[in-house]
This record gives structure tokens, sequence and C-alpha cells, in this order.
């Protein structure tokens, strides 16, 4: 059951990232949008783990870590 939920969240924050990209309400260098995108990943990642989906684990970890780069730069200052 635990599992689940973490698949649906993390799918949720994934496709929510999406969508807001999509509408024009975020920027694919909003840092929110990496964020969405890091946890859903990485909680999808923990559910393949768990399944032992080598496909999925090599996507999400792979999803989670690229999203990840641009949250650890630092902020743009504002000009």
């Amino acid at each position: 059951m635990l599992y689940q939920l973490l698949s649906m969240v993390g799918a949720v924050l994934i496709l929510t990232g999406f969508a807001l990209l999509q509408t024009g309400r975020l920027d694919r260098t909003d840092r929110v949008f990496n964020l969405l995108n890091f946890v859903g990943s990485a909680l999808l990642t923990v559910v393949a783990v768990e399944d032992r989906r080598l496909g999925f684990i090599f996507l999400e970890g792979a999803w989670a870590l690229l999203s990840l780069v641009p949250l650890l730069r630092p902020p743009r200052r504002s000009a």
C-alpha cells in the first residue's frame, strides 16, 4: 500500500511539472519545475527498486539525477 501511494505521488508531481510547463506557467529553468521532477522521479525510483524493475530504476534514477543538476547550481542573480 505504501509503495502504491509513493508511486501515485511521484507520478502526480512529474505530471504537474509537465502540465505547468506546457501551459506556460513554468519555464524549464524554473527551480520549481526541476524540484517537482526530482522529487517525483526519486519517489518512483524507490518504488522501482522495491519492485526490482531494472528498466524503471535506470529511467527514474537518470531522471532524478538530471533534474538534480540544475537544483545544485547557484541561483542566477537578477540584473
